[in-house]
């Protein structure tokens, strides 16, 4: 008679093992992202927005041509005037939030009071 017992018992630690190396590695990976999402400051989502907005990947072109809306955050106002001047064809496939005022000479307004960056009323 054969003894199955044997090879279930060395396969459940195994499987222990390997459950916790699973959670190990995801706690590290996580970590690891967080990390870099931290470190991204605001000028470089700005960059990577500008990009987007004005020089698509064609990866990006697709996207939009299959309905991917993509939402704007924090640009100024002359960014989503020259957006809509120029990329007035893709316009059904941008969101714009938290748009910043400028002044005349293109500086992002401030609240006199707060010192806080002025943003355009979106409706929402």
């Amino acid at each position: 008679m054969k003894m199955d017992l044997g090879v279930k018992r060395k396969t459940q630690p195994r499987l222990l093992i390997n459950a916790s190396a699973d959670a190990v590695v995801k706690h590290v990976v996580g970590a690891f992202l967080l990390t870099i999402a931290a470190s991204i400051s605001a000028g470089d989502v700005r960059d990577i927005e500008l990009r987007r907005l004005f020089a698509p990947t064609p990866a990006e072109i697709v996207s939009e041509a299959e309905g991917r809306i993509y939402i704007y955050d924090g640009l100024t106002d002359r960014d989503v005037q020259r957006a809509l001047d120029e990329e007035f064809e893709r316009v059904e496939n941008m969101m714009f939030i938290r748009t910043q005022k400028t002044n005349g000479e293109g500086d992002v307004k401030h609240d006199e009071e707060t010192g806080e960056v002025e943003y355009e009323d979106d409706g929402c």
